[in-house]
Protein backbone atom coordinates (compact mmCIF):
# COMPACT_ATOMS: atom_id res chain seq x y z
CA UNK A 1 0.00 0.00 0.00
CA UNK A 2 1.29 3.61 -1.30
CA UNK A 3 1.14 6.48 0.83
CA UNK A 4 -2.49 7.94 1.01
CA UNK A 5 -4.18 4.48 0.44
CA UNK A 6 -6.66 3.47 2.95
CA UNK A 7 -7.37 -0.37 3.35
CA UNK A 8 -10.85 -1.66 2.66
CA UNK A 9 -12.00 -4.11 5.50
CA UNK A 10 -13.45 -6.74 4.20
CA UNK A 11 -15.70 -6.99 7.01
CA UNK A 12 -17.21 -3.56 6.03
CA UNK A 13 -18.20 -4.42 2.23
CA UNK A 14 -19.95 -7.19 3.85
CA UNK A 15 -22.08 -4.92 6.47
CA UNK A 16 -22.88 -3.14 3.08
CA UNK A 17 -24.02 -5.99 1.24
CA UNK A 18 -25.93 -7.44 4.09
CA UNK A 19 -27.78 -4.03 4.70
CA UNK A 20 -28.87 -4.41 0.30
CA UNK A 21 -29.80 -7.77 0.98
CA UNK A 22 -31.76 -7.40 4.14
CA UNK A 23 -33.28 -4.06 3.73
CA UNK A 24 -34.70 -1.74 1.10
CA UNK A 25 -33.05 1.19 0.71
CA UNK A 26 -34.09 4.37 -1.35
CA UNK A 27 -32.54 4.58 -4.55
CA UNK A 28 -31.36 1.22 -5.12
CA UNK A 29 -34.30 -0.05 -6.99
CA UNK A 30 -32.98 -2.15 -9.72
CA UNK A 31 -29.23 -1.78 -9.40
CA UNK A 32 -29.07 -3.26 -5.77
CA UNK A 33 -28.04 -6.67 -7.34
CA UNK A 34 -25.30 -5.43 -8.85
CA UNK A 35 -23.73 -3.53 -6.34
CA UNK A 36 -24.28 -6.21 -4.19
CA UNK A 37 -21.83 -7.99 -6.01
CA UNK A 38 -19.37 -5.47 -6.39
CA UNK A 39 -19.10 -5.42 -2.41
CA UNK A 40 -19.18 -8.63 -2.37
CA UNK A 41 -16.55 -9.01 -4.86
CA UNK A 42 -14.23 -5.75 -3.31
CA UNK A 43 -14.33 -8.06 0.14
CA UNK A 44 -13.09 -11.00 -1.06
CA UNK A 45 -10.18 -8.52 -2.87
CA UNK A 46 -9.37 -6.74 0.13
CA UNK A 47 -9.19 -10.30 2.23
CA UNK A 48 -6.95 -11.68 -0.44
CA UNK A 49 -4.82 -8.14 -0.34
CA UNK A 50 -4.53 -8.73 3.14
CA UNK A 51 -3.57 -12.62 2.56
CA UNK A 52 -1.01 -12.14 0.24
CA UNK A 53 0.73 -9.30 1.90
CA UNK A 54 1.34 -12.02 4.81
CA UNK A 55 2.25 -14.90 3.06
CA UNK A 56 4.22 -13.51 -0.50
CA UNK A 57 4.10 -9.77 -0.38
CA UNK A 58 5.53 -9.81 -4.17
CA UNK A 59 2.13 -11.49 -5.48
CA UNK A 60 0.12 -8.75 -3.39
CA UNK A 61 1.88 -6.02 -5.66
CA UNK A 62 0.51 -7.40 -9.12
CA UNK A 63 -2.44 -5.09 -10.43
CA UNK A 64 -3.69 -7.92 -12.23
CA UNK A 65 -5.94 -10.32 -10.19
CA UNK A 66 -5.96 -13.43 -12.23
CA UNK A 67 -2.21 -14.24 -11.19
CA UNK A 68 -3.27 -13.97 -7.55
CA UNK A 69 -6.38 -16.46 -7.83
CA UNK A 70 -4.13 -18.80 -10.19
CA UNK A 71 -1.52 -19.11 -7.37
CA UNK A 72 -4.07 -19.32 -4.45
CA UNK A 73 -3.61 -23.29 -4.49
CA UNK A 74 -0.01 -23.42 -3.97
CA UNK A 75 -0.29 -21.14 -1.24
CA UNK A 76 -3.77 -21.53 0.30
CA UNK A 77 -4.68 -25.26 -0.98
CA UNK A 78 -7.30 -26.47 -3.66
CA UNK A 79 -10.46 -26.02 -1.29
CA UNK A 80 -9.76 -22.34 -0.67
CA UNK A 81 -8.55 -21.43 -4.24
CA UNK A 82 -11.64 -23.29 -5.72
CA UNK A 83 -13.78 -21.60 -3.50
CA UNK A 84 -12.42 -17.98 -3.93
CA UNK A 85 -12.18 -18.16 -7.96
CA UNK A 86 -15.96 -19.33 -8.28
CA UNK A 87 -16.94 -16.46 -5.93
CA UNK A 88 -14.75 -13.62 -7.85
CA UNK A 89 -15.70 -14.72 -10.74
CA UNK A 90 -19.20 -15.20 -10.14
CA UNK A 91 -19.28 -11.82 -9.08
CA UNK A 92 -17.39 -10.22 -11.63
CA UNK A 93 -19.74 -11.25 -14.33
CA UNK A 94 -22.65 -10.42 -11.96
CA UNK A 95 -21.35 -6.61 -11.78
CA UNK A 96 -21.51 -6.23 -15.57
CA UNK A 97 -24.84 -5.54 -17.22
CA UNK A 98 -25.35 -7.47 -20.08
CA UNK A 99 -29.39 -7.01 -21.55
CA UNK A 100 -29.38 -10.69 -22.40
CA UNK A 101 -28.85 -11.66 -19.26
CA UNK A 102 -31.06 -11.67 -16.06
CA UNK A 103 -28.87 -10.36 -12.62
CA UNK A 104 -28.28 -12.48 -9.70
CA UNK A 105 -31.50 -13.41 -7.42
CA UNK A 106 -31.32 -12.25 -3.73
CA UNK A 107 -30.91 -15.99 -2.87
CA UNK A 108 -28.09 -16.20 -5.41
CA UNK A 109 -26.40 -13.24 -3.71
CA UNK A 110 -26.96 -14.03 -0.18
CA UNK A 111 -25.02 -18.15 -1.25
CA UNK A 112 -22.26 -16.10 -2.67
CA UNK A 113 -22.01 -13.43 0.35
CA UNK A 114 -22.17 -16.79 2.65
CA UNK A 115 -19.25 -18.38 -0.08
CA UNK A 116 -17.02 -15.11 0.18
CA UNK A 117 -17.40 -14.45 4.27
CA UNK A 118 -16.13 -18.34 4.46
CA UNK A 119 -13.02 -18.03 2.24
CA UNK A 120 -12.52 -14.30 4.20
CA UNK A 121 -12.47 -16.32 7.25
CA UNK A 122 -10.02 -19.10 5.87
CA UNK A 123 -7.66 -16.40 4.09
CA UNK A 124 -7.35 -14.77 7.28
CA UNK A 125 -6.46 -18.23 9.46
CA UNK A 126 -3.89 -19.18 6.76
CA UNK A 127 -0.55 -18.17 8.32
CA UNK A 128 1.79 -20.03 6.45
CA UNK A 129 1.81 -20.98 2.87
CA UNK A 130 1.07 -24.46 2.27
CA UNK A 131 3.17 -24.95 -0.89
CA UNK A 132 1.43 -27.69 -2.55
CA UNK A 133 4.15 -29.99 -4.53
CA UNK A 134 3.59 -30.44 -8.28
CA UNK A 135 4.19 -33.71 -9.98
CA UNK A 136 6.24 -33.35 -13.32
CA UNK A 137 4.48 -35.82 -16.04
CA UNK A 138 6.72 -37.53 -18.72
CA UNK A 139 5.87 -36.62 -22.16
Amino acid sequence: MTTGETAILPESCLDAADRLLSSVMRGTRGAWPRACAWLLRLALEAAMDDYWRRVHPEVAGMRARSPQFLILDRYAGRHIAARAGYAWSALSRAGHHHCYELGLTAGELRRLREMVAAVITDLASERTPQLQATVDVPS
